[in-house]
């Protein structure tokens, strides 16, 4: 069964950034909602990164020869568009050297409150033998997660994913933990208890996507 990661069990700066994009006032600040974003994948990263692998490397200095334990795995940044992209940016600022992964998934509405996830487009890398950072900041009813991962596998089978989210409902939480593999580890800041019958997360924080690029037309 995947292991779940909830940065709310234990008190860190975590918590002010989060706070900050559920508040409806000052998530109101476009620019000052992705840069939270953003900074939850950095803090996100750091606590991924405890859990890598390391090999030791001699770092030649210009009085001498330092040896340093440093990441040896090749890391792919998977992120489900479009409100992933400062949560990818925050990711990217710690692991500058992984590959990218880009997938277009969107609600196609069968009726006001029914709708089916669907894979539109991905760009991505080779992923045999790697490690996957799948990143989507809210985690609702996990279907997007699920089907992301399915199309992830046409590149080839990761060695490990890692779901980074900021926000989970626990319905989408254990429905995660059912359709991926068991030695994945998801990665949350809070896991909310309540989803409405549209697949929004309560108290949740709103639309991400809309709150980081604005709102959009759906078909």
């Amino acid at each position: 069964m995947p292991t779940v990661i909830n940065f709310q069990d234990s008190n860190s700066i975590y918590n002010t950034f989060l706070s900050e994009l559920r508040d409806k006032n000052i998530q109101s600040d476009a620019m000052r909602f992705r840069r939270n974003l953003e900074r939850l994948g950095e803090i996100s990263a750091l606590e991924i990164s405890r859990h890598l692998h390391y090999s030791s490397k001699n770092i030649i200095t210009p009085l001498g020869t330092a040896q340093m334990n440093l990441i040896d795995e090749p890391l792919v940044l998977a992120t489900i568009l479009r409100a992933g992209l400062p949560l990818h940016q925050g990711l990217l600022n710690y692991f500058d050297a992984a590959e990218n992964c880009f997938i277009s998934a969107y609600r196609k509405h069968t009726s006001e409150e029914e709708f089916d996830v669907e894979i539109e487009y991905m760009s991505s890398p080779s992923l045999a033998g790697k490690t996957v950072l799948l990143n989507d900041p809210m985690l609702a009813s996990g279907r997007s997660m699920v089907l992301a991962h399915k199309a992830l596998l046409k590149r080839g089978v990761p060695k490990k994913i890692h779901v980074v989210g900021v926000i989970a409902s626990q319905e989408g939480v254990d429905f995660v933990k059912n359709h991926l593999p068991e030695d994945t580890t998801i990665w949350i800041g809070a896991i909310d208890k309540e989803m409405t019958k549209e697949s929004y997360i309560v108290p949740g924080l709103g639309d991400a996507g809309d709150l980081a690029y604005g709102t959009k037309k759906d078909d």
